[in-house]
């Protein structure tokens, strides 16, 4: 029987949920070296809630320095892949500030591990990863394009630094596969806890969308196959639904089935979640949802685009150019990956 914490919480007393999660799920950091990884999408302020907020990042490092472990190292591996972008996007969403002193660039060494999968035989992860004793995970409630919910597997796809994240993109192809390929990801080296940021969720065409959504929550879990099931099931969706819980359960990662999950606290859905374009909400015809979003192409919006180019060079497929000012896509090019949305500063790109 897995367990997933839900406490009602606010960014000022955050602390409290931290608190109650590090009870339910002990972890025995005294003397060890500890990951903390937060979602850090890209620069963007706390308020857009596009990354983990700071003041859950800064409440879980305070518990950490109380439990006195030997180092805390704060890190992630943001999207943008420009020299000093990791330093920059964790300054711009305050998360230097929240870290206390602990974080580190941790895109600068990496160890190349067995991916499996049939994806690539090897693959880069950031030493950190693999050379903490404890890791924990810090995912932000939110929707995703290609895989419904950015939650706590998803969060893993992090471990992986620089342009590895867009090139494994592309090898996957499709959005069906790119759901497997995330669990294979994470089981790279699955974090031992997981704190889910949902005082201010995202809904509508996460992981990057003007659609934010008080949710005024703190979950807390040690198995990430409950823990998306139960986020899920807060915005209407039947777990089954989604492709890479289907694969997490196969390979033995945990159980996404309601009866196999004790809920400290009250699983509510939350009224009218606004869900991704065309996403299913239930078990059937997963393979073609999913087959039928890697038709879906990037359009901007003309009135909030800056021409600013960073879609273009984030695109893991040279499908964007800039023609009169504005992105186009080659449409023989294009993987449907999302990039250029998640990337665009402006939120200027959407995919119909």
């Amino acid at each position: 029987m897995h367990r997933v914490m839900i406490d009602t919480a606010t960014y000022d007393n955050c602390r409290e949920a931290v608190d109650h999660a590090f009870e339910l799920f002990p972890v025995a950091v005294r003397g060890k070296r500890v990951l903390v990884k937060p979602n850090v999408l890209r620069g963007s302020d706390p308020d857009e809630a596009i990354v983990t907020h700071p003041a859950l990042l800064k409440a879980v490092v305070e518990k950490l320095l109380e439990l006195a472990p030997a180092e805390i190292i704060v890190g992630d591996n943001p999207g943008a892949t420009a020299y000093g972008a990791n330093e920059k996007t964790f300054q711009r969403s305050g998360l230097i500030e929240a870290a206390k002193g602990c974080y580190r660039n941790i895109g600068t060494d990496s160890v190349e591990v067995n991916l499996g999968g049939g994806f690539v035989d090897w693959v880069s992860i950031s030493r950190a990863v693999s050379d903490a004793d404890i890791f924990i995970s810090l995912p932000k409630f939110k929707t995703h394009g290609l895989t419904t919910i950015t939650g706590a597997i998803k969060n893993s796809y992090g471990i992986i630094p620089g342009a590895q994240k867009a090139i494994l993109h592309g090898i996957a192809e499709t959005p069906w596969r790119f759901s497997e390929l995330i669990v294979h990801v994470f089981r790279l080296r699955v974090p031992d806890l997981f704190i889910v940021d949902a005082v201010v969720g995202m809904e509508g065409n996460g992981p990057v969308s003007t659609d934010l959504r008080r949710i005024n929550k703190i979950l807390a879990a040690d198995n990430a196959v409950a823990l998306d099931a139960t986020i899920a099931r807060m915005i209407g969706v039947e777990p089954s639904a989604l492709r890479f819980l289907e694969v997490a359960k196969e390979h033995g990662l945990g159980d996404y089935e309601a009866e196999s999950i004790e809920v400290v606290g009250a699983l509510r859905p939350i009224p009218a979640f606004k869900l991704p374009a065309g996403t299913a909400h239930d078990g059937g015809h997963i393979r073609e949802f999913l087959e039928s979003r890697a038709r879906m192409r990037p359009q901007v919006d003309p009135a909030l685009c800056t021409a600013c180019e960073t879609c273009v060079e984030q695109c893991p497929a040279s499908a964007l150019s800039l023609r009169d000012g504005l992105p186009v896509a080659d449409h023989s090019k294009c993987l449907a990956c999302f990039c250029c949305q998640e990337m665009c500063p402006e939120k200027a790109m959407t995919l119909r």
